[in-house]
Protein backbone atom coordinates (compact mmCIF):
# COMPACT_ATOMS: atom_id res chain seq x y z
CA UNK A 1 0.00 0.00 0.00
CA UNK A 2 2.96 2.35 0.40
CA UNK A 3 3.45 2.48 -3.35
CA UNK A 4 -0.06 3.75 -3.96
CA UNK A 5 -0.26 7.46 -4.44
CA UNK A 6 -3.64 9.21 -4.42
CA UNK A 7 -2.38 12.70 -3.70
CA UNK A 8 -3.35 14.04 -7.12
CA UNK A 9 -5.43 13.08 -10.13
CA UNK A 10 -2.37 12.26 -12.20
CA UNK A 11 -0.85 10.01 -9.58
CA UNK A 12 -4.20 8.35 -8.92
CA UNK A 13 -4.71 7.60 -12.64
CA UNK A 14 -1.22 6.20 -12.97
CA UNK A 15 -1.76 4.06 -9.90
CA UNK A 16 -5.05 2.72 -11.22
CA UNK A 17 -3.47 2.00 -14.62
CA UNK A 18 -0.65 0.09 -12.94
CA UNK A 19 -3.14 -1.92 -10.88
CA UNK A 20 -5.21 -2.71 -14.01
CA UNK A 21 -2.10 -3.84 -15.90
CA UNK A 22 -1.01 -6.08 -13.05
CA UNK A 23 -4.52 -7.53 -12.79
CA UNK A 24 -4.71 -8.22 -16.52
CA UNK A 25 -1.32 -9.91 -16.50
CA UNK A 26 -2.37 -12.10 -13.58
CA UNK A 27 -5.68 -13.04 -15.22
CA UNK A 28 -3.91 -13.85 -18.49
CA UNK A 29 -1.39 -16.10 -16.77
CA UNK A 30 -4.19 -17.84 -14.90
CA UNK A 31 -6.17 -18.42 -18.13
CA UNK A 32 -3.11 -19.83 -19.88
CA UNK A 33 -2.41 -22.20 -17.00
CA UNK A 34 -6.04 -23.29 -16.80
CA UNK A 35 -6.22 -23.90 -20.56
CA UNK A 36 -3.00 -25.93 -20.48
CA UNK A 37 -4.25 -28.06 -17.61
CA UNK A 38 -7.63 -28.55 -19.29
CA UNK A 39 -6.04 -29.61 -22.58
CA UNK A 40 -3.81 -32.09 -20.76
CA UNK A 41 -6.78 -33.47 -18.85
CA UNK A 42 -8.84 -33.82 -22.03
CA UNK A 43 -5.95 -35.63 -23.74
CA UNK A 44 -5.62 -38.01 -20.80
CA UNK A 45 -9.38 -38.64 -20.81
CA UNK A 46 -9.30 -39.44 -24.53
CA UNK A 47 -6.42 -41.84 -24.00
CA UNK A 48 -8.21 -43.54 -21.12
CA UNK A 49 -11.46 -43.81 -23.09
CA UNK A 50 -9.68 -45.24 -26.13
CA UNK A 51 -7.75 -47.69 -23.99
CA UNK A 52 -10.89 -48.75 -22.14
CA UNK A 53 -12.85 -49.14 -25.38
CA UNK A 54 -10.10 -51.30 -26.89
CA UNK A 55 -9.82 -53.51 -23.79
CA UNK A 56 -13.61 -53.94 -23.61
CA UNK A 57 -13.62 -55.10 -27.23
CA UNK A 58 -10.76 -57.51 -26.44
CA UNK A 59 -12.71 -58.82 -23.43
CA UNK A 60 -15.76 -59.49 -25.59
CA UNK A 61 -13.61 -61.32 -28.14
CA UNK A 62 -11.69 -63.43 -25.63
CA UNK A 63 -14.52 -64.14 -23.19
CA UNK A 64 -17.77 -64.12 -25.12
CA UNK A 65 -18.44 -67.85 -24.84
CA UNK A 66 -19.25 -70.08 -21.86
CA UNK A 67 -19.97 -73.40 -23.58
CA UNK A 68 -18.37 -75.63 -26.16
CA UNK A 69 -14.65 -75.80 -26.85
CA UNK A 70 -13.15 -72.84 -24.98
CA UNK A 71 -9.61 -73.34 -26.31
CA UNK A 72 -8.20 -71.51 -29.33
CA UNK A 73 -7.14 -73.84 -32.13
CA UNK A 74 -3.83 -72.59 -33.61
CA UNK A 75 -4.15 -74.67 -36.80
CA UNK A 76 -3.46 -72.82 -40.06
CA UNK A 77 -4.53 -73.72 -43.58
CA UNK A 78 -0.99 -74.77 -44.45
CA UNK A 79 -1.17 -77.34 -41.64
CA UNK A 80 -4.33 -78.76 -43.17
CA UNK A 81 -2.60 -78.98 -46.53
CA UNK A 82 0.27 -80.87 -44.95
CA UNK A 83 -2.17 -83.27 -43.33
CA UNK A 84 -3.82 -83.91 -46.69
CA UNK A 85 -0.56 -84.81 -48.41
CA UNK A 86 -0.01 -88.52 -48.90
CA UNK A 87 3.36 -89.74 -47.63
CA UNK A 88 3.95 -92.37 -50.33
CA UNK A 89 2.70 -90.68 -53.50
CA UNK A 90 3.10 -87.05 -52.53
CA UNK A 91 -0.41 -86.23 -53.82
CA UNK A 92 -2.91 -84.00 -52.05
CA UNK A 93 -6.14 -85.71 -51.01
CA UNK A 94 -8.68 -83.08 -52.09
CA UNK A 95 -11.69 -84.61 -50.34
CA UNK A 96 -9.99 -84.85 -46.96
CA UNK A 97 -8.53 -81.37 -47.34
CA UNK A 98 -11.91 -79.91 -48.20
CA UNK A 99 -13.58 -81.61 -45.22
CA UNK A 100 -10.87 -80.37 -42.86
CA UNK A 101 -11.05 -76.86 -44.29
CA UNK A 102 -14.81 -76.68 -43.92
CA UNK A 103 -14.78 -78.08 -40.39
CA UNK A 104 -12.04 -75.72 -39.17
CA UNK A 105 -13.18 -72.54 -40.92
CA UNK A 106 -14.86 -71.22 -37.77
CA UNK A 107 -11.89 -72.15 -35.59
CA UNK A 108 -9.56 -70.26 -37.92
CA UNK A 109 -11.78 -67.18 -37.73
CA UNK A 110 -11.79 -67.45 -33.94
CA UNK A 111 -8.00 -67.72 -33.96
CA UNK A 112 -7.64 -64.62 -36.15
CA UNK A 113 -9.94 -62.60 -33.87
CA UNK A 114 -8.04 -63.79 -30.77
CA UNK A 115 -4.71 -62.84 -32.31
CA UNK A 116 -5.98 -59.32 -33.02
CA UNK A 117 -7.29 -59.01 -29.44
CA UNK A 118 -3.95 -60.20 -28.01
CA UNK A 119 -2.16 -57.61 -30.12
CA UNK A 120 -4.36 -54.85 -28.66
CA UNK A 121 -3.74 -56.10 -25.12
CA UNK A 122 0.02 -56.14 -25.68
CA UNK A 123 -0.25 -52.49 -26.71
CA UNK A 124 -2.68 -51.11 -24.10
CA UNK A 125 -2.93 -53.66 -21.30
CA UNK A 126 -1.57 -53.55 -17.78
CA UNK A 127 1.61 -55.36 -16.74
CA UNK A 128 -0.29 -58.50 -15.74
CA UNK A 129 -2.41 -58.45 -18.87
CA UNK A 130 0.62 -57.98 -21.11
CA UNK A 131 2.33 -60.98 -19.50
CA UNK A 132 -0.74 -63.18 -19.96
CA UNK A 133 -1.22 -62.01 -23.55
CA UNK A 134 2.44 -62.63 -24.35
CA UNK A 135 2.19 -66.17 -22.95
CA UNK A 136 -0.95 -66.84 -25.00
CA UNK A 137 0.67 -65.45 -28.15
CA UNK A 138 3.74 -67.63 -27.58
CA UNK A 139 1.58 -70.73 -27.22
CA UNK A 140 -0.27 -69.87 -30.43
CA UNK A 141 3.01 -69.37 -32.27
CA UNK A 142 4.23 -72.75 -31.03
CA UNK A 143 1.03 -74.44 -32.25
CA UNK A 144 -0.45 -75.28 -28.86
CA UNK A 145 -4.14 -74.75 -27.94
CA UNK A 146 -4.66 -71.70 -25.75
CA UNK A 147 -7.23 -70.97 -23.05
CA UNK A 148 -8.02 -67.33 -22.37
CA UNK A 149 -10.00 -67.64 -19.10
CA UNK A 150 -7.23 -66.20 -16.89
CA UNK A 151 -6.70 -63.23 -19.17
CA UNK A 152 -10.45 -62.63 -19.33
CA UNK A 153 -10.67 -62.48 -15.52
CA UNK A 154 -7.85 -59.92 -15.41
CA UNK A 155 -9.56 -57.80 -18.07
CA UNK A 156 -12.91 -57.98 -16.29
CA UNK A 157 -11.47 -56.88 -12.94
CA UNK A 158 -9.53 -54.01 -14.53
CA UNK A 159 -12.52 -52.72 -16.53
CA UNK A 160 -14.82 -52.80 -13.51
CA UNK A 161 -12.21 -50.99 -11.41
CA UNK A 162 -11.72 -48.23 -14.01
CA UNK A 163 -15.49 -47.77 -14.35
CA UNK A 164 -15.85 -47.48 -10.55
CA UNK A 165 -18.00 -50.60 -10.40
CA UNK A 166 -18.14 -52.96 -7.48
CA UNK A 167 -15.87 -56.00 -7.81
CA UNK A 168 -17.36 -59.36 -8.68
CA UNK A 169 -18.48 -61.09 -5.46
CA UNK A 170 -15.94 -63.64 -4.28
CA UNK A 171 -18.62 -66.23 -3.55
CA UNK A 172 -20.03 -65.99 -7.08
CA UNK A 173 -19.09 -68.95 -9.27
CA UNK A 174 -18.59 -67.83 -12.89
CA UNK A 175 -17.87 -70.58 -15.43
CA UNK A 176 -14.77 -70.45 -17.56
CA UNK A 177 -15.00 -68.12 -20.53
CA UNK A 178 -13.63 -68.67 -24.01
CA UNK A 179 -13.41 -66.84 -27.34
CA UNK A 180 -16.57 -65.64 -29.02
CA UNK A 181 -17.79 -67.98 -31.75
CA UNK A 182 -18.52 -66.03 -34.95
CA UNK A 183 -21.86 -66.69 -36.68
CA UNK A 184 -21.73 -69.03 -39.64
CA UNK A 185 -23.80 -69.53 -42.76
CA UNK A 186 -24.96 -65.94 -43.17
CA UNK A 187 -22.74 -65.27 -46.15
CA UNK A 188 -23.98 -68.20 -48.16
CA UNK A 189 -27.60 -67.28 -47.49
CA UNK A 190 -26.97 -63.71 -48.52
CA UNK A 191 -25.29 -64.75 -51.72
CA UNK A 192 -28.07 -67.19 -52.59
CA UNK A 193 -30.67 -64.54 -51.80
CA UNK A 194 -28.88 -62.08 -54.05
CA UNK A 195 -28.79 -64.57 -56.88
CA UNK A 196 -32.46 -65.36 -56.39
CA UNK A 197 -33.25 -61.66 -56.40
CA UNK A 198 -31.32 -61.15 -59.61
CA UNK A 199 -33.03 -64.12 -61.22
CA UNK A 200 -36.43 -62.88 -60.10
CA UNK A 201 -35.68 -59.43 -61.49
CA UNK A 202 -34.66 -60.92 -64.81
CA UNK A 203 -37.80 -63.06 -64.93
CA UNK A 204 -40.02 -60.11 -64.05
CA UNK A 205 -38.23 -57.97 -66.64
CA UNK A 206 -38.75 -60.65 -69.27
CA UNK A 207 -42.42 -60.94 -68.36
CA UNK A 208 -42.85 -57.19 -68.58
CA UNK A 209 -41.22 -57.14 -72.00
CA UNK A 210 -43.49 -59.91 -73.23
CA UNK A 211 -46.58 -58.11 -71.93
CA UNK A 212 -45.45 -54.88 -73.55
CA UNK A 213 -44.83 -56.61 -76.87
CA UNK A 214 -48.18 -58.40 -76.72
CA UNK A 215 -50.03 -55.19 -75.85
CA UNK A 216 -48.36 -53.31 -78.70
CA UNK A 217 -49.25 -56.01 -81.17
CA UNK A 218 -52.89 -56.04 -80.00
CA UNK A 219 -53.11 -52.25 -80.29
CA UNK A 220 -51.68 -52.40 -83.79
CA UNK A 221 -54.24 -55.01 -84.85
CA UNK A 222 -57.12 -52.94 -83.41
CA UNK A 223 -56.07 -49.77 -85.24
CA UNK A 224 -55.58 -51.66 -88.48
CA UNK A 225 -59.10 -53.17 -88.23
CA UNK A 226 -60.70 -49.75 -87.69
CA UNK A 227 -58.95 -48.31 -90.75
CA UNK A 228 -60.10 -51.24 -92.86
CA UNK A 229 -63.74 -50.75 -91.79
CA UNK A 230 -63.60 -47.06 -92.67
CA UNK A 231 -62.24 -47.85 -96.13
CA UNK A 232 -65.06 -50.31 -96.80
CA UNK A 233 -67.76 -47.84 -95.73
CA UNK A 234 -66.44 -44.99 -97.88
CA UNK A 235 -68.17 -45.00 -101.33
CA UNK A 236 -65.98 -45.08 -104.42
CA UNK A 237 -66.01 -41.83 -106.55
Amino acid sequence: MRGLDFSSWQSMLSTLAALAAITLIGVGIRLIVMQTVQQRRERENRQINERLRTLIAAYKTLGGSFTGDLAVDPTHLRDLRRRGVSADAGMVVDDALERDANSSDRSRRIRDAVEAALSDILLLGTDEQVRLAARAATELAEGRPVRTAELVVSLRDFIRRVLDLEPVPADLSIPMQGPTRPPGGAKGKGESGGRDGQGGGARSGGGGGAMGAGGGAAAGIGVGGMLADNDERTPAP
